[in-house]
């Protein structure tokens, strides 16, 4: 039940792409996750290898899932899992303590992006993901309910966006 009302709220307050006024933002919205290409039907991993490869990213950050390591690696032969920083990095739990683990470890750059999945999935996971986009060190955050994605762009104004996806 909780799954449900959350995605009710999610759907009042999300827009489309014409709800955006960030450049960098509009243009991952319409050419990354509105592109017509699908690696997956599950929409988070959708998300994640649509990303990968709007990003052209070269280096992936997975928390321990062979299964999705797999996929990501017959879809992108030129992904490195191993070295940091990363470009790209896919977590099931992230909250303030996590991402400051991930800072001070310095295992993503300016423009990396950390896709959070399964972010409505409980109240614990949806206030994790409220405590996460209201940090300073966060500039951009998108909820598209099924998972969400965070940037650290020093350049951009922070800016928070819910999109349907």
């Amino acid at each position: 039940m909780f799954k449900f009302i959350a995605y009710l709220k999610f759907l009042v307050k999300s827009t489309n792409a014409h709800g955006v006024h960030s450049p960098f933002v509009f243009n991952y919205v319409t050419q990354c996750l509105y592109s017509k290409k699908r690696f997956s039907r599950d929409k988070a991993l959708n998300v994640l290898m649509n990303s990968i490869h709007y990003f052209q990213a070269e280096k992936v950050y997975l928390e321990n899932n062979e299964a999705i390591k797999r996929k990501i690696s017959n879809k992108f032969h030129q992904i490195n899992f191993e070295d940091s920083p990363r470009d790209v990095l896919f977590i099931n739990q992230l909250d303030k303590l996590g991402f400051h683990a991930l800072l001070h470890e310095r295992v993503f750059h300016n423009d990396s992006m950390i896709l959070v999945n399964s972010i409505h999935a409980n109240q614990k996971k949806q206030q994790d993901w409220a405590e996460l986009t209201k940090l300073p060190e966060i500039s951009v955050s998108i909820d598209m309910f099924y998972c969400g994605a965070i940037f650290i762009r020093k350049e951009q104004v922070k800016q928070h966006f819910t999109i349907r996806i």
